[in-house]
């Protein structure tokens, strides 16, 4: 993995919960629940072509280790939530269910991939 592809996966992995943070929260006291499912097509499905299905991702995937986006997302809105003075402690319990939900997105993904 060269520099600049390195760079860029750091990036495409903010992007994810970047755009959780900035948007789905705002669309679904907009929209109610109706908002929650067009940010999870349109955030989740849009973050995902951009990181992994165009010709040229942002997230250069080296080796035989998948990190599936979920991992991004949980770790990321964590860390948000924790910097904006979010509790920690009462907050572990979803720390560990997006880690685990990630890493078991990953685990499946290597059965087929």
């Amino acid at each position: 993995m060269t520099i600049g592809q390195a760079i860029a996966t750091v990036f495409g992995g903010f992007l994810f919960p970047f755009m959780i943070r900035m948007a789905w929260g705002k669309m679904v006291e907009e929209w109610g629940p109706i908002g929650g499912w067009m940010c999870a097509a349109f955030i989740v499905g849009t973050v995902w072509a951009i990181n992994h299905g165009l010709q040229n991702p942002m997230i250069t995937q080296s080796g035989g280790v998948w990190i599936d986006m979920a991992v991004a997302a949980g770790v990321g809105v964590y860390v948000a939530s924790v910097a904006r003075g979010g509790k920690v402690k009462g907050s572990l319990i979803n720390l560990g269910a997006a880690l685990v939900g990630g890493v078991l997105g990953g685990l499946l993904l290597s059965f087929f991939l």
